[in-house]
This record gives structure tokens, C-alpha cells and sequence, in this order.
């Protein structure tokens, strides 16, 4: 079995090990590598058998893999190492975003820390047909849709929406359910959350953090490359185009 590629998650943890170093690399023995390594093994992303083989995420690669973003950094005068586009776009989302990129690894480590993250089963859609997720990585977006998709919540969610005298329709595009689908689609809405997770951190979802989506543009909210954050519905709405 072969080791598995670097997945979201785990380049945001390496990512800001470097970042906290100064840009630079650190050896193999370093304590917080191991720290990392034992981590990243721990990690409910990759199946079992493949956290098991020896070499999965052992220091020496852990090591390896901060080379890689100290010697692909626009700062940095040597020769670069050899990495994959995955590195590089999260070497440069920590070039342009660095505190953001900083909390979307303490939010997973918190997540982690707590246990949450290791309960939650997958969630359809959580990768995009890419194979690539948000900045959050897989296991905040799973926690994301986990919540999204919690009948009391989205209930709740609706409630407060039909209570303000408001119609249940998709804020990004105004699709109406009830109006395409008739009785079919009366109370029928998604529901998404505003804010990503490693801003608004992984706490009780408040229905403030929620907004009412249509199924295509909760997806296209969700749809991101590594190194990217998911968009709000905001951002998306200004990407539309009408006929």
C-alpha cells in the first residue's frame, strides 16, 4: 500500500509549524516534529492501514515536507525542492494570508484536542470532484456539513427565517422552491454557514453564522482548491451570472 498524498489538513499543520519556526525548515528531531507526526498519524482522514504503515508521516517526512515550504518561499535565495501543486498553493495562501492560514490550523487543532473531529463520520461532498477542499482542510468542512445538514438546526434556522416575515428562498440566487416545485417544495431550503470555521472557531452554531442556500449554490459556496477558503454567499452572489 502506498503512502497517501498530502491531504489539506495536514499541509495547514505543517504549514504553520513553519510559519511559527520563522520560514524555517525544522530537523527531524525536533520535538514539535514529532509532536506533528504523531498528530497527523492520529488524523481521521486517510483509512487506518495507510496511518499504520511505518513510514506514514514519520518525522523524517514531516522534516522533508518543511523543506519544502521553507525552499519554495519567495524569500528564500536557494534551490527549491522538489513539491507538488498542492504545497505550493498553500506555500503561497501563507504568503498572502498568514493569520488566517494560523487560526485554520489552531481551529483543527482544537477540534482535534477536544475529540469532535474524531467523531464525526464522512460527509458526502466534503471533497469536490478534484480531490481538493477548502483552507479548512476536510475535517472542518466535514464539521461544517455535519451541522449544516442537522434537521433541528436548519428547523430552527427556518423558523427564524418565516417568523421575520421573510421568504424561504436561496440568498445567493433568489431560487424559490415553492414557486419551481409547488406543495413539493414549501419549507424546503438548505442552509449554510456564513462564516468559515476557522474564523468563527468551532463552538455552538449560533443561526446568525447560518444563511439560506439553494443545493447548487451551497455547493458552489463549499467548491474551493487547497489554499483557498470556501465563499461566502456574498462572495458568490457577485460571481452570478444572470441571463
Amino acid at each position: 500500500m502506498r503512502i497517501p498524498a498530502w491531504a489539506e489538513d495536514e499541509l495547514v499543520l505543517a504549514g504553520a509549524l513553519v510559519v511559527k519556526n520563522g520560514w524555517r525548515e525544522l530537523r527531524t528531531k525536533d520535538p514539535a516534529v514529532h509532536e506533528l507526526s504523531e498528530l497527523l498519524r492520529s488524523l481521521p482522514i486517510h483509512e487506518p492501514e495507510a496511518r499504520a504503515l511505518p513510514a506514514f508521516r514519520s518525522p523524517d517526512s514531516i522534516s522533508r515536507k518543511t523543506t519544502d515550504f521553507m525552499t519554495n518561499h519567495a524569500g528564500y535565495s536557494g534551490k527549491a525542492t522538489r513539491c507538488g501543486k498542492p504545497t505550493l498553493l498553500m506555500i503561497k495562501a501563507f504568503t498572502e494570508r498568514e493569520i488566517e492560514m494560523v487560526q485554520a490550523a489552531q481551529a483543527i487543532e482544537e477540534g482535534i484536542g477536544s475529540g469532535e473531529l474524531h467523531l464525526l463520520p464522512p460527509q458526502p461532498e466534503e471533497l469536490d470532484e478534484t480531490g481538493a477542499t477548502a483552507v479548512e482542510g476536510r475535517l472542518l468542512v466535514r464539521r461544517a456539513l455535519v451541522r449544516e445538514r442537522d434537521p433541528k438546526l436548519r428547523g430552527r434556522k427556518i423558523a427564524e427565517v418565516e417568523e421575520r416575515g421573510l421568504p424561504l428562498r436561496c440568498e445567493v440566487c433568489q431560487f424559490d422552491f415553492a414557486s419551481t416545485y409547488g406543495e413539493t417544495g414549501v419549507g424546503y431550503i438548505e442552509v449554510h454557514h456564513v462564516t468559515p470555521l476557522h474564523v468563527s472557531g468551532i463552538g455552538e452554531t449560533k443561526l446568525d453564522d447560518l444563511t439560506c442556500v439553494c443545493a447548487n449554490c451551497h455547493r458552489m459556496c463549499h467548491r474551493s482548491r487547497p489554499g483557498g477558503s470556501w465563499r461566502t454567499p456574498a462572495e458568490l452572489r457577485k460571481q452570478l451570472r444572470r441571463p
